[in-house]
């Protein structure tokens, strides 16, 4: 565990920079002690209402709370929600000056409302991407890539597919991080994880990763040993995982089983098997944006990806045994792994 130690203690002021769809989320919790008589639904009395950042804005969430400088790169709306949302990220020391304002989109806004620990209901408002030249992301996002990547020492891309990431902007991620030798991790939402590029690491859940094998065409399948696209059994995971790997062409893949764990592939070693640390399994959501996170900082920090590995897994069976999307403390970390 001293090495872990060490690696944890580097995480404070690495700087690092998160692209991608950010939103904001709402959270109304209440009780509930009888049926309304205007419909067949439960009356929540509300007790609580309160934001937190979500989206890739809950990975900068996780990074800062975790001593790192964290840069967020993304676009809000011209609204009210656009400003809460700033005011949060602010308040959690998370860099905004590459929250651009889009005067032609909404600010993602999710409203989940619970009451006795159980979600009653979840309230979504966002509106599609215009068609067109985007010309916030080509006169504002593109150059800052292009200005200020070198200040950085590790970029992740969290695609939640809202229409932030794409073809152009992955091209200038990778012409600016390879000139500066950045490792880049991204949480991918494209069945063909093939148009990310040459990034250090993709960290698909199970959903997702089936999806990704399922996009390659049964001849591909064949040559590079993918005998099902499944990830159910064992061997399923570790031949079809392996083979996904040497189809991408890239340094690694994590692949994160919830409840079940992850597992690790990088060229050249045997696929790595990591169970979960949960004691409890309350909620996956957010495990995801904890794993990317928590994963690209202990890179920065100088691990190697099965000890970033490892230190992720423990973040994330703190966060599923929470409700909600909520960003892990260096303290709890500490404790969890007993360091």
């Amino acid at each position: 565990m001293s090495k872990y130690n060490s690696i944890i203690r580097h995480f404070k002021g690495k700087r690092l920079l998160v692209i991608g769809d950010v939103v904001l989320d709402q959270y109304i919790k209440g009780s509930v002690s009888r049926i309304s008589p205007e419909a067949p639904v439960p009356i929540v009395l509300q007790e609580e209402s309160f934001y937190t950042p979500g989206g890739a804005a809950n990975v900068a969430n996780n990074l800062a709370s975790l001593g790192a400088d964290v840069t967020l790169l993304s676009k809000i709306g011209d609204d009210i929600e656009g400003n809460i949302l700033k005011r949060e990220l602010q308040k959690r020391h998370i860099h905004t000056h590459g929250l651009f304002v889009d005067s032609h989109i909404d600010t993602i806004f999710k409203t989940r409302i619970i009451a006795q620990h159980q979600q009653i209901v979840r309230l979504d408002r966002e509106k599609p991407a215009r068609a067109g030249l985007d010309f916030v992301k080509e006169g504002k996002i593109l150059p800052y890539l292009r200005r200020r990547m070198k200040d950085f020492e590790a970029v992740i891309i969290s695609d939640y597919g809202k229409g932030l990431i794409d073809s152009r902007l992955l091209a200038q991620v990778h012409e600016s991080a390879l000139s500066c030798k950045l490792p880049v991790v991204v949480d991918p939402k494209l069945e063909d994880l093939r148009e990310y590029g040459q990034v250090s690491c993709i960290t698909p859940n199970k959903k997702e990763a089936e999806a990704a094998l399922k996009n390659i065409s049964e001849s591909a399948r064949k040559a590079f040993g993918i005998n099902s696209t499944k990830l159910e059994s064992k061997e399923d995971i570790e031949a079809n995982g392996r083979g996904l790997l040497n189809f991408l062409g890239i340094d690694s893949l994590l692949i994160t089983l919830g409840e079940h764990g992850m597992y690790l592939f990088e060229h050249n070693k045997k696929p790595y098997p990591i169970p979960t640390m949960a004691r409890q399994v309350f909620d996956v959501s957010g495990a995801g944006d904890t794993v990317i996170s928590v994963f690209t900082l202990c890179l920065a920090a100088g691990a190697d990806k099965s000890q970033a590995a490892q230190i992720a897994n423990y973040a994330a069976g703190i966060v599923i045994g929470k409700m909600g999307a909520v960003a892990v403390e260096l303290d709890e970390l500490r404790q969890t792994m007993k360091l």
